[in-house]
This record gives structure tokens, C-alpha cells and sequence, in this order.
């Protein structure tokens, strides 16, 4: 089941993102902008309420959003568990009429199979301004940039 994360989740959320962050799989975050950004996360979970994935949308200009920490437990996946959040953050950025969601990731060939296709980070000047200035990892990012454009391929797969 998805639903939207609640307090309870944030150290859960904070272990899972830091695990993959450790193995060099996404960036970590810290307890602190996670509270910030709390309303940004869905979460998986399982019948027992145990967290199983995470996945945010993060609204960034006026038609554009960002998917991001996207994760799902080592022992979930290969469940369509990371397909299943990104649609449905997917489904959220089409309700507040966001047309474009872009993300940056060190695992292209699953948005590749989600519909997303490349883009350069070039294209992404209010990602640069906002967040990527803090990033340690300024101006040498290594994540790859993808954008799916959120009416066509929601059509799509609806079609499918």
C-alpha cells in the first residue's frame, strides 16, 4: 500500500535513503530536510505497516518537479515497488497540473523503463539555484538527468 509519510516515518525514511547513499546509489539527506519536506514523500509499506520504499515529488518551478529519493528495500525489490511510487508521484504532479517531472539518478536504466528520457542538466536552472549549490557535490554531479513529460506518459501506461 502507498500512502503519504507520516512523522513516524521519517528516521525509518532517513535509514533506508542513508543506507543507499553509503553504497554510493543516491544522496543522502538529513533528519532536518526530511522534516522540511515531509508532505514531498510516499512511502510502500506492507500489511504490518513496515516501510518497504520512499519516493518524493518535489515541486520546483511553476511547471516543473523533481522525483527524488526514490528507494526501496533490498528485499522488496524486483515487487514493481519503485514503479509503483513513481507513478504515483507521477499521478500527484499531474493533480497540481505539473506538466514536466525530471529526475537525477545514478539508476538510468530504470527511468529509462519508466518513460523518462535523457536531458541535460543545462535544462534545469532552477534545480541548479535551489539545490544543487548545496550539494557537496557541486559543480561535479555524476547523476545522469532524465524528464518525462507527465500527461503523455501517464496516457500511456494508462493505455497499456
Amino acid at each position: 500500500m502507498i500512502r503519504n509519510a507520516r512523522m513516524g516515518d521519517v528516521k525509518k525514511i532517513h535509514s533506508l535513503l542513508n543506507h543507499f547513499a553509503d553504497k554510493g546509489l543516491l544522496l543522502g539527506r538529513s533528519i532536518s530536510s526530511l522534516y522540511d519536506q515531509l508532505r514531498d514523500f510516499q512511502v510502500f509499506v506492507d500489511r504490518d505497516d513496515r516501510l518497504l520504499g520512499v519516493c518524493a515529488l518535489h515541486i520546483t518551478w511553476e511547471d516543473l518537479a523533481e522525483i527524488r529519493s526514490l528507494a526501496v528495500l533490498e528485499d522488496a525489490q524486483g515487487k514493481k515497488i519503485g514503479k509503483k511510487l513513481v507513478r504515483r508521484c507521477l499521478e500527484e504532479a499531474r493533480a497540481y497540473e505539473i506538466g514536466n517531472v525530471f529526475t537525477l539518478t545514478y539508476q538510468r536504466e530504470f527511468f529509462l523503463k519508466q518513460g523518462f528520457v535523457d536531458i541535460d542538466k543545462n535544462d534545469l536552472p532552477h534545480k541548479i539555484w535551489s539545490d544543487c549549490l548545496q550539494c557537496s557535490k557541486f559543480p561535479d554531479c555524476d547523476e545522469e538527468a532524465l524528464q518525462c513529460s507527465v500527461s503523455d506518459l501517464l496516457t500511456s501506461v494508462n493505455a497499456k
